[in-house]
């Protein structure tokens, strides 16, 4: 990434297409950062949901004519998922700071940076946003990126701590609570309503909290809570259960800023179809920004990917503007590679200092590398999901199996179930545009022995079809069924009863080490099985169709599993018990409050260590 000057550029409408971009555009928090045709950033910007917000760009009635003229010019935005919106407020912040876009507001300097300020020299202490020279007495926590982050902290502070926050002049003069005391915000120590030695106890407890020692408090509270329940005093251990989840909710872990540290993050996701290298730059501690590179011949082994792709990333030069690219003292990776000795040492001979390769990390560094990870997933799936791959593999595969016509519409069928039990088929869909969700089914499968696989695929190919057929809905031109000849076979007979017409059955079958890029391709009436090269984009479109429905059949299933089992959705998890549940929930202040955390906030419950914490907010998380 590169600074861009204001400048004059180009203002006729760019050839981006707003509609395939926000098709894959992810859910999850994150910052987003718009280019022009030239490569120069326009607009940095994060939010809560990326495409919700992403879309709000590309209505057709924009009011402000300043975002009329930046969308005129994007012609290309990458996008950067952040584990919570805190982090994503963090990064953004870095960003405006170091590129500069000329569609956003910059802050001046370091020195205007907003405080949160607690008078602690008073007798009644008060907390107030405060910006300017540190020199009037009390305890000022901070720098905050922006004055929003203040705020909102302010205003969750306010609830849980009920600290005063109101001019010295109008607390002396109160004769009876204020608006704050009757919303919850204050306990009115101006009226007396609140002890001088209680009010004592929250102005602790928020220094406390500033201090990061939210554990020591979270732990208090926890036992005035279960000590209120002994007593019966449930209105008060309420109170307290919700001042532990507000606690929760302010505590979430930053991972885009952290005490010292250069590093770059390297993660790769690799799937049939493309592999996806994602590289996240960390210097002082900050998440500077991150970038996603696809190689084209990658055999697919993140380990071997980084095997190749390290020294050109480093080495390469030329008129490459990313070439001779700064080396920081540590560089960490998602997966081992076979042998980085050599180019450790050269590195270090270059920058002058060592550098350390790495693959085994905890803390900091291990949620940089969840961060990349979250990124090379996304950003494979929006590159794999775009229309122009799409159309490409289309026609290669009806090349491949000789079909008349490129086909405008494919189903794929999928059976799932555990020793036979709560037996699941799946149907997905796809066309030209990729995959049409809206239109996915899955089918509960009774009365067939468990385990069945042939008579549950049959059952699901009639019920699918039958409903078609009765709505007068379009039929498929290409079905692919997950098996082999004998499940074609079952799906063969029953399109040859319900005469279905013009719709053309291909099994996959998985090869004999189950390994992506050796399926087999099982045509009707065909005794010899089409085997497709490794990287045929047929072969990768039959493959991506193909894992999706099995996806989407592997949910269905575990989702009836579970509610035939009433469980919660942790209680599968091996190593959560009746105890660690009730950790959890006390731990949080509620499930709501657990499904927001991240996998960090998780592991610093006690007795959860990142492997089960990683686990948990799977199981919260299937998507």
């Amino acid at each position: 990434m590169s600074d861009a000057a204001a400048g004059e550029g180009t203002t006729q409408q760019s050839a981006f297409d707003a509609d395939d971009f926000l098709r894959t555009a992810s859910r999850l928090p994150g910052v987003y950062r718009m280019f022009d045709a030239d490569g120069r950033i326009l607009y940095v910007g994060k939010a809560r949901n990326l495409r919700n917000r992403l879309s709000s760009y590309f209505q057709k009635n924009l009011s402000s004519l300043k975002t009329q003229a930046l969308v005129k010019r994007i012609a290309h935005i990458e996008t950067t998922v952040t584990s919570t919106e805190t982090e994503a407020l963090l990064l953004e912040q870095q960003l405006i700071k170091s590129l500069k876009p000329p569609y956003n507001i910059l802050l001046r300097d370091d020195k205007s940076y907003p405080y949160i300020h607690v008078t602690t020299a008073d007798e009644f202490p008060r907390m107030r946003f405060y910006r300017g020279a540190r020199k009037v007495p009390g305890r000022f926590f901070g720098p905050f990126p922006h004055s929003v982050a203040v705020r909102d902290t302010l205003n969750l502070l306010e609830k849980i701590f009920r600290v005063r926050t109101c001019e010295d002049s109008f607390f002396r003069n109160r004769s009876r609570p204020c608006l704050q005391y009757q919303i919850g915000r204050c306990s009115a120590p101006c009226t007396g309503l609140r002890s001088r030695d209680d009010y004592a106890r929250d102005v602790r407890h928020l220094l406390m909290f500033l201090e990061g020692r939210s554990d020591d408090i979270t732990a208090e509270l926890v036992a005035a809570m279960e000590a209120a329940s002994v007593r019966l005093e449930f209105e008060q251990a309420a109170v307290l259960r919700d001042r532990i989840a507000a606690l929760r909710h302010v505590q979430e872990t930053q991972a885009v800023s952290r005490e010292g540290g250069d590093a770059d993050v390297f993660a790769v996701e690799a799937r049939p179809g493309g592999t996806c290298v994602q590289v996240l730059f960390v210097r002082g501690g900050r998440v500077l920004g991150s970038k996603s590179w696809f190689p084209s011949a990658a055999d697919g082994e993140p380990s071997a990917v980084l095997d190749e792709f390290l020294p050109q990333f480093y080495l390469s030069a030329g008129d490459d503007a990313d070439g001779g690219r700064e080396v920081p003292r540590e560089v960490i990776l998602s997966h081992e590679p076979e042998d980085t000795g050599a180019l450790a040492e050269l590195l270090a001979a270059r920058a002058g200092h060592k550098v350390r390769f790495t693959a085994s990390v905890r803390g900091d560094r291990a949620a940089w590398l969840r961060m990349a990870a979250t990124n090379a997933t996304q950003a494979l799936g929006t590159h794999l999901a775009s229309r122009q791959n799409l159309r490409q593999r289309f026609d290669a595969l009806a090349a491949a199996l000789g079909l008349p016509d490129v086909p405008a519409r494919i189903e794929c069928f999928d059976i799932s179930h555990t020793m036979g039990e709560g037996t699941v088929a799946s149907c997905v869909v796809f066309d030209g545009n990729g995959p049409l969700k809206r239109e996915y089914r899955r089918f509960n499968i009774e009365g067939i022995t468990p385990g069945d696989d042939f008579a549950a695929m049959d059952q699901a190919f009639r019920r699918r079809y039958t409903r078609l057929k009765e709505e007068g809905a379009s039929l498929p031109d290409l079905v692919l069924i997950d098996g082999g000849a004998g499940q074609l076979g079952r799906a063969g007979a029953a399109a040859a009863e319900m005469q279905l017409e013009g719709v053309q059955l291909v099994g996959v079958a998985k090869g004999p080490s189950r390994k992506a890029g050796l399926e087999t391709l099982h045509l009707p009436g065909s005794d010899q099985a089409l085997a497709l090269p490794a990287d045929h984009p047929g072969l990768l479109l039959i493959q991506q169709v193909r894992d999706e429905a099995h996806r989407f059949a592997i949910a269905g299933h575990r989702a009836r599993r579970a509610k035939a089992r009433r469980e919660s959705p942790v209680e599968g998890i091996r190593g959560i018990g009746p105890k660690r549940r009730r950790l959890l929930l006390t731990h949080f202040g509620g499930w709501q409050q657990l499904e927001r955390a991240s996998a960090a906030d998780i592991a610093r419950v006690p007795g959860i260590d990142e492997r089960l914490a990683g686990e948990i907010y799977k199981a919260l998380h299937p998507d």
